[in-house]
C-alpha cells in the first residue's frame, strides 16, 4: 500500500456477558473500529471480508458491502467508528481482516484490520 493511499485500522473488543449463555457454548463480544484515513487522497470503504476464528480453530469467514450498511468516505484525516458484534461457540478467539477501499484517483486498496482477540475477562493473561 502506498503512502498516498493508506488506512489505519483499530479494533477495540469487549464480551457481552449478559447476552452470553457459557453453557450452551454461546460467547458474544463487540468491537469498536476505528478507521482512519492517513493517506494523501480520500477513500471510500467498499466492503468487508472478515476471518473469525474460534479456540477450537472453527472458522467463520464474513464478506459484504461496507460495514453496518454504510460505505464511509474519509478524506486525509478523518475517521469512522462503528460498533459491531460477533458470536463464538468458546471463551476465546480471533479476528482479523481487511476492507477493500477506493480512493478518488481510481485506486483500489486493501486496508489490513490486523488480528485482535476475543476473550472472557480473565482467560487471557
Amino acid at each position: 500500500m502506498s503512502e498516498k493511499n493508506k488506512i489505519l485500522v483499530e479494533a477495540k473488543p469487549q464480551y457481552i456477558k449478559s447476552q452470553s449463555s457459557p453453557d450452551a457454548g454461546r460467547y458474544v463480544f463487540a468491537y469498536t473500529i476505528t478507521i482512519t484515513n492517513v493517506g494523501l487522497f480520500p477513500a471510500k470503504l467498499i466492503s468487508r471480508h472478515w476471518l473469525i476464528t474460534d479456540s477450537n480453530g472453527k472458522v467463520q469467514e464474513v464478506k459484504g458491502d461496507g460495514v453496518i450498511g454504510e460505505q464511509p468516505y474519509l478524506k486525509p484525516g478523518e475517521s469512522f467508528r462503528y460498533t459491531s458484534g460477533a458470536m463464538l461457540e468458546t471463551s476465546v478467539g480471533v479476528m482479523q481482516g481487511k476492507y477493500l477501499m477506493m480512493s478518488d484517483n481510481g485506486d483500489q486498496f486493501k486496508a489490513p484490520i490486523p488480528k485482535f482477540t476475543l476473550s472472557i475477562p480473565r482467560t487471557l493473561h
